[in-house]
């Protein structure tokens, strides 16, 4: 009779637990609006395509071929699938129907017009930071798009996260929720730069490292993280770029999706600069001024280093510099990977043509200096894919060419000629794994996604 007690007191005290959890975890059901047809202004509705560009909200909201902002595409995460929502104002399958209330409560508390939890997919993490000035202008650029009658694919989760009241729980530890004070000992510029890449441009949900609960590593703020299969690089004191950023670089790279000492953008990065393009200058100044005080002063050893490599390469042709430091072993008479590397890739990246259009140099690389070989791994194997009806950096695909031991010599010999950094394990490995779609890498050509800054609705009148 004890034990049935104790067993009785247990289930008790489980039941009571859960039921409050559930009670902490209900959100009500919000009314439709059915008003949400209304006419914008159409400068309030200029303004909400520009923070949807700063967003980048139509690349995770669009399938590549498919109608923009209809959802529906699959982002692979640690722990299974989940497929993007249709954010078009189509009522049945979309936001049609939901309140300027009901938008708002989604970006602040992760929370759909239903009641239901959302998965930090979306990244509520930032969103909540957005002012409710800029939510009303996003809202109104939603709401005036082509409705769509678009629904998205079930998400693919193992229990138990495919019960949503769960994550009640996860923002409880993990949400920080809420706008955040500008800082008075700080200038307008950095205040500015705060509340676009900490809020709606979500810098830190791609270059900050995740912890075993898919939240962000608050004590690794900007450390590097992962996107799409791509290695989004730390841009903090860790940074592997082997000539420093500054502001001046950083903001001309963000505006142009390429600098000289630094190469292009690519995998999703290419899409963030692409939208990036029609913030203003201010805006893109205010973000380089922010990142900057996070990355800090190189040390004096890097300072030097870079000093060598502005010198080398700021000044003379980049065919002249790299002549310069070119070892004098070539073809078979050296590593394995040199003759693949002097026939596949030397004509283009010591070539005399720069940037975009020329390859950069790997001494400037930090690709061939950063500890995860992923990005590269990924160039080899699938290229750099053309902008759509414009001139851009182009590369072609060496994934129908080159082995897996052909490509993981290739990276062996960059990494020891153009870095100082130790070599990389497991390259087989990892390409093979690429190779396959064992791990897997977004290549979307870019006339095959209906993206900024076209079809987002932002360029200039």
């Amino acid at each position: 009779m004890r034990a049935l007690r104790v067993a009785i007191g247990i289930a008790a005290v489980i039941f009571v637990a859960a039921a409050g959890f559930l009670l902490f975890a209900w959100r009500s059901e919000l009314p439709e609006d059915t008003a949400a047809e209304a006419r914008f202004a159409p400068e309030l509705v200029a303004k909400g395509a520009q923070l949807a560009a700063l967003g980048n909200c139509i690349a995770c909201h669009t399938v590549p071929g498919r109608p923009a902002f209809a959802g529906g595409l699959a982002l692979p995460t640690p722990f299974g699938t989940i497929y993007s929502t249709n954010i078009t104002p189509d009522r049945e399958t979309g936001i049609g129907g939901w309140s300027e209330a009901a938008f708002e409560r989604a970006m602040r508390e992760g929370v759909d017009r239903e009641g239901s939890h959302l998965y930090p997919a979306f990244p509520y993490e930032h969103f909540t930071r957005v002012s409710a000035d800029d939510n009303r202008a996003l809202y109104a650029f939603l709401m005036t798009r082509v409705a769509v009658k678009a629904e998205a694919p079930e998400n693919d989760l193992p229990l138990p996260l495919q019960f949503r009241p769960l994550l009640a729980g996860w923002k409880l530890l993990f949400l920080d929720g809420g706008e955040r004070e500008p800082d008075p000992g700080q200038s307008e510029a950095w205040n500015r730069g705060r509340y676009l890449v900490e809020g709606l441009g979500h810098c830190g949900a791609c270059h900050t490292p995740r912890n075993p609960f898919g939240a962000e590593d608050r004590d690794r703020h900007f450390g590097g993280g992962e996107a799409e299969g791509w290695q989004a690089y730390a841009i903090n004191t860790e940074s592997k770029a082997p000539i420093p950023w500054d502001e001046q670089s950083l903001a001309f790279y963000l505006r142009n999706g390429w600098h000289e000492f630094h190469g292009v953008s690519r995998g999703p990065m290419a899409e963030v600069t692409g939208n990036l393009a029609f913030l203003p200058d201010s805006d893109i100044a205010a973000i380089a001024t922010y990142v900057m005080s996070i990355m800090g002063a190189p040390t004096p050893e890097r300072e030097q280093r870079a000093a060598q490599l502005r010198e080398a390469f700021g000044g003379q042709r980049p065919e002249q510099a790299a002549d310069s430091q070119r070892s004098p072993a070539s073809g078979a008479g050296g590593q394995p990977g040199e003759a693949i590397y002097l026939a596949a890739c030397a004509s283009c990246h010591e070539s005399e043509r720069r940037q975009p259009f020329g390859g950069l140099n790997f001494q400037l690389s930090t690709a061939v200096n950063a500890p995860n070989p992923q990005n590269i791994v990924n160039v080899v194997l699938f290229g750099l894919p053309p902008a759509d009806g414009e001139a851009s950096a182009v590369m072609p695909a060496f994934r129908h060419l080159l082995s897996d031991q052909q490509v993981a010599d290739l990276l062996a010999y960059m990494r020891e000629r153009f870095s100082q950094e130790p070599p990389w394990a497991g390259l087989v490995e990892q390409t093979a794994r690429t190779r396959s779609g064992t791990y897997k890498v977004a290549i979307r050509p870019s006339d095959g996604i209906e993206r900024a800054p076209h079809h987002v609705g932002a360029e200039e009148d």
